[in-house]
């Protein structure tokens, strides 16, 4: 999965939450509504996005002790693997406290029906492809953008000038004829 697919996800489900949360928090969480909320984190792989960041942690922690330490690098590598090793039960903790949150976003008809199009070719479709669409969609809309600026800018240059342009004499570099004197009446 790359990048993008995660962020849509991300974003899809924080629209979700947004849209849906007012009414949904209300609810009691059951072991049903937990069970719903868990098939549908899975089927949209909401959660995916976090399995790195345990091996982030420890390899970042890693190049800084062996940087300051450099000659223990094999004692610090395998040291850190191990407990790192040790901490990854508890990714567990992260998925209990999602499906929590799901649980308490959406009703359980709403997270079963999340499930069941995220497991269908449609949803499966979305997930994988979606993130291309919608990186064509904004390279479309972009390039619309351009010309709509282009065509813009010329024809209200072109409008303003026609109408802001100096009289014909004045163009031509003649200064323009005086006015005629007003009759004066008479005595």
């Amino acid at each position: 999965m790359n990048r993008f697919a995660g962020r849509v996800r991300v974003l899809t489900t924080f629209v979700l939450l947004a849209t849906t949360a007012p009414a949904a928090f209300a609810q009691d969480v059951t072991e049903d509504h937990l069970k719903a909320a868990r098939a549908a984190i899975s089927a949209i792989g909401a959660t995916d996005n976090f399995d790195n960041i345990l091996p982030n942690l420890a390899e970042r922690l890693k190049a800084n002790l062996i940087q300051s330490s450099p000659n223990y690098q094999d004692l610090i590598s395998s040291t850190i693997d191990a407990k790192a090793l040790e901490l990854a039960g508890r990714r567990a903790d992260l998925e209990r406290e999602a499906a929590t949150i799901y649980a308490k976003t959406f009703t359980v008809e709403q997270l079963n029906a999340i499930s069941a199009f995220y497991q269908s070719e449609a949803g499966k479709k979305l997930l994988n492809d979606g993130p291309i669409a919608s990186r064509e969609m904004l390279k479309a809309a972009d390039i619309w953008a351009a010309g709509v600026s282009r065509d813009l800018n010329a024809e209200a240059t072109k409008s303003l000038q026609a109408t802001l342009a100096p009289p014909a004499d004045a163009a031509a570099g003649q200064a323009p004829a005086a006015p005629a004197p007003a009759a004066t009446p008479a005595p």
